[in-house]
């Protein structure tokens, strides 16, 4: 017994002949190429998801978003402008960078459960009382990140401040210099602004300045030309 257990090969050698014998190949191969269709399948079934989720026929799918905030909409520049260029749903209200919009897809599954199972707000006399919850919940998002969805669209390094009006712009250098933001300014851009709503807004600010997030980035070179096109106007 003694003499067979020494000429039995090692576990290094056993395991070796077990990984490179026909079968182990062919079944290691098999998993892998399954392993690999899978993996695509269930990453273009995501991605197909996320798009499918993320367009505004999806977002006014539901009775509560179509009757109110869409309608209000409708009814400003975002949607209809001299450019023809259509701000959506998504475009305001959904992060472009992969990370942050599936963090933002997660948090989506807390509003359809109140769609589906609550109705907290799903006739127009429930969404007027929470309404400014609602607003001030966006608020801090956009805050938060900068006005990132805005800046999507609007940044102060691509304006062309001497085509402004003059009021706009001495708004603009008023907003970079004391560190604001496009929230700061433009609650009310895209819908009806709810009773009270400067009072919560100012206490929004104030929660994020305690808990430490900062201000607007600053835009120096914008700056610049603001100040040269105002006093331009001086002149």
């Amino acid at each position: 017994m003694s003499e067979s257990s020494a000429k039995r090969p090692g576990l290094i050698r056993r395991l070796w002949r077990f990984f490179w014998s026909p079968t182990t190949v062919y079944s290691l191969g098999a998993l892998l190429i399954v392993g690999f269709i899978g993996g695509i399948m269930f990453w273009g079934s995501f991605n197909w998801a996320m798009e499918a989720t993320n367009n505004e026929q999806f977002c006014i799918g539901c009775h509560e978003m179509r009757d109110n905030v869409y309608a209000e909409y409708q009814g400003t520049v975002h949607h209809n402008n001299h450019s023809g260029v259509r701000a959506t749903c998504p475009d305001c209200h959904v992060p472009k960078e992969w990370q942050h919009k599936v963090i933002r897809k997660v948090q989506a599954t807390k509003e359809l459960y109140g769609h589906f199972v609550t109705g907290v707000v799903d006739t127009p006399e429930k969404f007027g009382e929470h309404r400014l919850a609602l607003a001030s919940r966006v608020w801090r998002a956009m805050k938060s990140t900068d006005s990132r969805e805005c800046r999507n669209c609007h940044n102060f390094e691509f304006m062309d401040f001497t085509i402004q009006e003059g009021r706009a712009a001495a708004s603009h250098q008023q907003a970079i210099d004391e560190g604001r933001t496009c929230i700061d300014c433009h609650q009310g851009i895209a819908h009806d602004l709810p009773a009270g709503y400067l009072d919560r807004y100012r206490e929004v600010v104030k929660e994020l300045a305690m808990d430490g997030v900062p201000s607007a980035r600053t835009q120096t070179s914008s700056v610049t030309r603001i100040r040269e096109y105002l006093a331009s106007l001086n002149d």
